[in-house]
């Protein structure tokens, strides 16, 4: 072991000093030494593809289409070319009609109203249908069942939905002692703003037999499609069809010398051309870390074609605001002569254990990969002010959450306040994980994964006596959180 961390530092040692070198190059001649270009050539068997997503922004894209799609080619070009439709803005189509024949699923009533006052509290009501956790459970028995957890504040009073019929006649006070005075009358708060969601959503399993479902996987800052190499090659084995993008600068996707080309409104418009090009009638979103964030946009665009959504370590629902403060507002090239510290910190906080596993992991997975331009517009582009509170309370869609236990980079509050916010959400903690959970527990990652694409809600119990099962009267009174960055 002692040899093993030895040779590391020595090779460390080694590109520490080439990257000084560059990064005095980089600052004498004000151009970047590592740049991020496409593959020169890719072999069609090999599922890699680069779309060009705006004139000169190319990007690469890993597809898997299982052998069973290519039989039936008819019925997929015209699903394909109705499906085009409703991302161009035919959104009113039936819910119904994404489900494949003899799959119907089973019909959820969304309900809730969302209320934001001047002082910054939320109030969020459940109105509609109760997902229970119970449905959703790991086959190895490892884990505890997921939950959707619910907050209310102390000081909150719910008032009794009917007087009560026997009441209890009030104490008679000693003579001689005074009556506390009355508690002082608060005075009725109007709302800031009001939101009033009330649809039906339809929840089917998806199993890689259908022919109308696609996987959609979204790495985060620094990563590449690599670091899904793992679920790609599990999920496309099962017959999904798969899609995982390279986002602009990294892996091996165009890298555009623009900072304007890296703010998340230019990422989230890459990903929507993706998403407009492969989507099917029913759609999984993965996401990682701000990936998570790119997941939550298409989920709120297109909430009619995007079926479940998948958060790993993806953070709270706060809206993005970059760091002012951060180490990656420092120049280029000073951010090129920190890059071997950049990923020996990134080890020691992204994995939970530093052996000789997690360096070929790091290796494999490309994480930061990037040049220093790219990544520091990346970590200055991270403003998006509507992704709010309000903006993910609205979203409608059941949604995984998969947190690490180890992960220093989000903390499990965060993904806590993520499933109080989130109307149907479970969330799911894996012990022995980290940051890159998804590379470093796969089997698990994977079961808990298939298991989500599989669940289907079970309303059976709705009609029982006391609605305990279909509706949903808890209240729960939040804290507006800052605009924070990911």
């Amino acid at each position: 072991m002692w040899t093993l961390e030895y040779c590391f530092i020595i090779e460390q040692k080694g590109t520490m000093l080439t990257s000084i070198t560059d990064g005095i190059l980089c600052c004498l001649t004000g151009k970047t030494t590592s740049l991020v270009l496409p593959l020169e050539s890719s072999e069609p068997s090999d599922g890699f593809e680069f779309v060009e997503v705006k004139p000169g922004r190319v990007l690469r894209v890993r597809h898997i289409k299982p052998e069973r799609q290519r039989v039936d080619t008819e019925k997929q070009d015209a699903g394909k070319n109705k499906t085009t439709a409703d991302c161009d803005g035919n959104r009113d189509a039936s819910v119904r009609d994404s489900i494949d024949d003899g799959d119907a699923g089973t019909s959820v009533h969304c309900k809730r109203k969302i209320t934001v006052y001047r002082n910054g509290q939320l109030v969020i009501e459940n109105l509609g249908d109760v997902l229970h956790s119970e449905i959703l459970q790991c086959q190895d028995g490892d884990l505890e069942p997921c939950s959707t957890v619910e907050v209310e504040l102390a000081d909150y009073k719910e008032m009794p939905s009917s007087p009560d019929p026997n009441p209890v006649p009030p104490v008679p006070l000693p003579s001689g002692e005074q009556k506390p005075a009355p508690p002082p009358r608060r005075r009725r708060r109007k709302p800031k703003r009001t939101v009033l969601i009330d649809s039906t959503r339809v929840i089917s399993s998806c199993k890689g037999t259908h022919s109308d479902v696609a996987l959609f996987f979204v790495h985060g800052v620094g990563g590449s499609l690599d670091i899904w190499s793992s679920q790609l090659e599990f999920f496309s084995r099962l017959g999904y069809e798969v899609i995982a993008p390279d986002l602009a600068g990294h892996g091996a996707s165009s890298a555009p010398q623009i900072a304007a080309a890296y703010t998340f409104y230019a990422l989230a418009e890459d990903l929507r051309a993706i998403f407009k090009r492969y989507a099917r009638k029913r759609n999984i979103l993965i996401g990682h870390s701000y990936g998570v964030s790119f997941c939550t946009f298409l989920a709120h665009e297109y909430p009619d074609l995007v079926h479940k959504v998948v958060m790993i370590n993806g953070g709270g629902p706060t809206a993005l605001e970059p760091s002012l403060c951060s180490i990656f507002q420092l120049p280029s090239c000073v951010l090129h002569c920190l890059s071997p510290c950049l990923a020996w910190s990134f080890l020691k906080a992204g994995f939970a254990r530093q052996g000789a596993k997690e360096k070929q992991l790091l290796k494999q997975g490309n994480a930061f990969n990037v040049s220093p331009f790219v990544l520091r517009a990346m970590m200055s582009g991270q403003y998006w002010p509507e992704g709010d509170e309000v903006y993910h309370a609205e979203l409608t869609v059941p949604i995984l959450l998969v947190h690490g236990m180890c992960d220093k980079f989000v903390p499990m509050e965060e993904d806590q306040r993520m499933a109080e916010i989130l109307l149907f959400a479970f969330l799911k903690v894996i012990e022995e994980g980290s940051h890159m959970v998804m590379m470093e527990c796969p089997d698990t990652v994977n079961t808990l994964l298939h298991e989500f694409f599989l669940w289907e809600p079970d309303m059976s119990r709705k009609g029982e006596a006391n609605h305990t099962v279909s509706v949903c009267d808890t209240i729960n009174t939040l804290k507006i959180k800052k605009p924070v960055d990911k």
